[in-house]
């Protein structure tokens, strides 16, 4: 069974096992999240209703993705501005997908 389903303003296509890299959540590594927002839900082409439906994660880890470097110039104004962003990150293992309990 696979479920599609909205975090962090992105969507995923999640099945029980896999593993997904999502923007930051609250928890420590070990802790179970609940993802209440399923948009589609099936079972090879089949489609199934989505009231009620949850799909049950676990938090692997808690990480930073890669640097991002800003680097911005004007030309001949001596202008220059070098920033860098490390985006955080939660690394879900999903467990289960099913009815909310």
């Amino acid at each position: 069974m696979f479920a599609i389903v909205r975090t962090g303003g992105k969507q995923y296509r999640v099945a029980a096992g896999d593993k997904i890299v999502v923007e930051k959540l609250d928890g420590e590594a070990g802790s179970s999240v609940t993802l209440g927002d399923v948009l589609l839900a099936g079972e090879g082409g089949e489609l199934k209703a989505t009231d009620g439906l949850t799909v049950s994660a676990e938090i692997v880890a808690q990480a930073k993705g890669e640097k991002v470097i800003v680097f911005k110039k004007r030309r001949r104004h001596n202008y220059r501005r070098k920033n860098g962003h490390r985006q955080q990150h939660t690394i879900l293992k999903i467990t289960a997908i099913g009815a909310a309990q």
